[in-house]
């Protein structure tokens, strides 16, 4: 088992992501009218490399930024059949620390930007079945989008005092037609329950055993948003996290904590409007107290579920 690098230093990290995030967008990018999805760039950019968990961690984390990704997925690189040059010498910041092979590696693998001979397959790669998947199911999608008729622009309404009234027995009914429903649904309130998301099983076993929950295998749909756990016998609803917050990086923990807060405040928000109280479960003291900092109000225990 290879040791993971989530230890990385602060300063590699923010000076890569830094320099990466001010760089000028080329010409070709400014006259692009439809950016390909950071989702789907992901997966084709993980299909170039071996995976050893047949790429369910990139399927899983495909959403995050590419350095995100990279760090939550770096063990499930088969590092053997890749080598890594530090072509723009940012990473070398990195050789005065301890372990500075395994981060200048680290370091070069999670790039925003794809720059040519820093990664290197050293042998075939067959496109690992589950990204594969993730890339055809994101095309069906986009063709199912692209198929769907488009909406077509209304004529504009005479104001009802302008209208010419209908005589009476007018086959068309009323003196004025009805006016056009504009009240919007409310989501549902009542708990709907559906498969976890994703295969993290680490993280399922967690949301069934700890609030514990009342739909095991399950998560549910109150109001709108998509929870992990309803609590046996009271109106709770969990989130739960289990990515283990304290090995990270301080940059990548505040972007994950921008993250999560953008989440957390949605589910919140849509549990009290259904008269549920909500719970945040994390795995670390670290991760709680982060979260306690960014939401003072937001109810946050400490599981201590593993990965």
């Amino acid at each position: 088992m290879r040791a993971r690098t989530c230890s990385a230093p602060l300063l590699l990290l923010l000076l890569l992501l830094s320099a990466c995030a001010t760089m000028d967008p080329s010409p070709g990018e400014l006259e692009d009218p439809s950016p390909p999805s950071p989702r789907l760039a992901n997966l084709q950019r993980a299909a170039q490399y071996p995976w050893t968990d047949d790429g369910k961690c990139v399927v899983r984390e495909a959403s995050n930024e590419w350095p995100i990704l990279a760090q939550r997925c770096f063990h499930a690189l088969d590092r053997d059949r890749v080598r890594f040059r530090d072509v723009t010498k940012r990473c070398a910041v990195a050789s005065v620390d301890a372990a500075a092979p395994a981060v200048v590696t680290l370091c070069v693998f999670a790039a925003p930007e794809i720059v040519v001979g820093a990664v290197i397959a050293i042998s075939a790669v067959v496109v690992a079945a589950a990204i594969q998947e993730g890339i055809d199911a994101y095309q069906r999608n986009a063709s199912r989008e692209r198929a769907k008729p488009k909406a077509q622009t209304q004529p504009a309404q005479e104001p009802l005092a302008k209208r010419t009234p209908k005589p009476k027995g007018s086959p068309t009914g009323d003196i004025f037609p009805p006016p056009p429903e504009t009240t919007l649904r409310r989501p549902s309130c009542e708990p709907f329950p559906v498969r976890h998301a994703g295969e993290d099983v680490p993280h399922n076993q967690c949301a069934d055993q700890f609030p514990p929950n009342r739909y095991p295998g399950m998560d549910v749909f109150v109001g709108g948003e998509r929870f992990d756990a309803l609590q046996v016998g009271v109106r709770v609803l969990w989130e739960i996290k289990t990515h283990r917050f304290d090995t990270y990086p301080d940059f990548i923990q505040e972007r994950e904590i921008e993250k999560e807060v953008e989440q957390l405040t949605k589910e919140l928000a849509a549990a009290r409007a259904c008269g549920y109280d909500f719970v945040v479960g994390v795995s670390t003291q670290a991760h709680k107290d982060a979260l306690r900092e960014a939401l003072p109000g937001l109810n946050v225990v400490v599981t201590g579920c593993t990965r």
